[in-house]
């Protein structure tokens, strides 16, 4: 990939096989602080605790992975791509002609994309199941390729925020920080500036697309991938000009507090706490500066399935996991920095998934839908009432 994916296929083939941690019950009574790298070469900082968690994870990845490739044994290769077990969605009524083994099949995915996939399949898979490779097959196989030749030199708004938040993407990281991975980073971010001028670009894009670029095989596949986000998966207007699709999901994020853990919504507003003072982040980088890697990348696998309802239940689920701290909380300091530190140190995955499907309930994306149809006249209003108000005092401001 770019030029380095040898390099960075040996990398992660020898972080694989780093010797797993056996700290002493001295060292963990210590609670030592350790640095090391993870699979996709962030630097984790932690105790030695939560060095065994992240053997663990790394032993039950191996393990989802032995599971993934024996049932491709049993039921044929790429089995997971078929058509007609893709057809099978949140909120589409099942047609009568559908087989069972289809309907079985559908329900055999859906379980195993929320226990994970296995790193080295989540490209193909997540490609295939998001419908970035059907997005792609509309259009001429040379069309990024001759995108990022027609826009290279121009200078618009959008690239010289890309060129200002490029060195600022995950600093330190051994490929994304270097000059060859800036590049492949720029060239898919303007890509789709271009591609949507209504996005154009946004702050929070890099991230997701840095993340992106380490998990796909190819700078092409980043970008189609990030098009298929923004354009089928997450809602509209998330990342335009005004942000009001954001907005929209923070008033249904913080309506689901009140419905899925109301003790904490209830708290929270007595305080005076805004739930957007962290969620914003969640909903913009889609966790992925937020949670380590591999849990981020559990939650994006879900997401790339089953949809952006996914961002909820995990939202919801890490105020749940917090809900006996959080009320004991008497300042909204205290609420950030406990909010923070748990998402920073949600290690296992599993932890999270857990507690975000069994523990917060169900949720349709037709449920949610209806929601953001409801907060959207207020959200619009809100938006107008703050230009007129900016527009007012640019006025001021000019005839004084």
């Amino acid at each position: 990939m770019f030029g380095i994916q040898n390099r960075r296929d040996l990398t992660m083939e020898l972080q694989s096989q780093i010797p797993i941690l056996r700290p002493s019950i001295h060292a963990r009574r210590a609670n030592i602080v350790v640095k090391f790298q993870d699979m996709y070469g962030f630097t984790v900082e932690g105790n030695v605790d939560d060095v065994n968690v992240l053997n663990e994870v790394r032993e039950r990845v191996r393990n989802q992975g032995r599971v993934w490739w024996a049932l491709e044994a049993s039921k044929g290769a790429n089995w997971y791509l078929r058509p007609d077990v893709l057809s099978i969605g949140d909120g589409i009524a099942l047609k009568t002609s559908l087989k069972i083994s289809a309907l079985a099949n559908a329900i055999t995915l859906k379980r195993l994309v929320r226990k994970g996939i296995p790193p080295v399949l989540r490209p193909k898979v997540w490609f295939s199941l998001s419908g970035a490779a059907k997005k792609k097959s509309t259009v001429p196989e040379s069309y990024y390729s001759d995108l990022t030749k027609a826009v290279d030199g121009m200078v618009t708004p959008a690239t010289l925020q890309i060129d200002h938040d490029l060195p600022r993407t995950f600093p330190g990281h051994p490929w994304l920080d270097t000059p060859e991975g800036h590049a492949a980073l720029r060239r898919v971010l303007v890509g789709y500036s271009f591609r949507d001028s209504d996005v154009g670009y946004c702050q929070g894009l890099n991230y997701v697309a840095a993340l992106l670029l380490l998990v796909m095989k190819t700078e092409e596949d980043a970008f189609w991938m990030l098009a298929v986000l923004l354009e089928n998966v997450l809602v509209r207007d998330c990342y335009t000009t005004n942000l009001s699709g954001c907005h929209v999901e923070q008033r249904v994020f913080k309506d689901l507090l009140a419905q899925k853990c109301p003790r904490i919504a209830s708290h929270l507003d007595d305080m005076g706490f805004d739930v957007s003072l962290v969620a914003t982040e969640w909903f913009l980088c889609l966790f992925s500066k937020s949670l380590p890697s591999e849990t981020t990348l559990r939650v994006w696998d879900v997401l790339f399935y089953e949809g952006a309802k996914v961002l909820f239940h995990a939202a919801l689920a890490i105020f749940k996991m917090k809900e006996n701290e959080l009320l004991m909380t008497h300042q909204v300091g205290d609420v950030i920095n406990i909010i923070q530190t748990a998402s920073h140190q949600l290690f296992d995955p599993d932890e999270l998934l857990t507690v975000a499907f069994e523990k917060i309930g169900s949720m349709t994306t037709n449920n949610i839908s209806k929601q953001r149809k409801k907060q959207e006249p207020a959200v619009m209003a809100e938006l107008d009432q703050r230009l007129r108000r900016l527009n007012s005092l640019k006025e001021t401001g000019k005839s004084t």
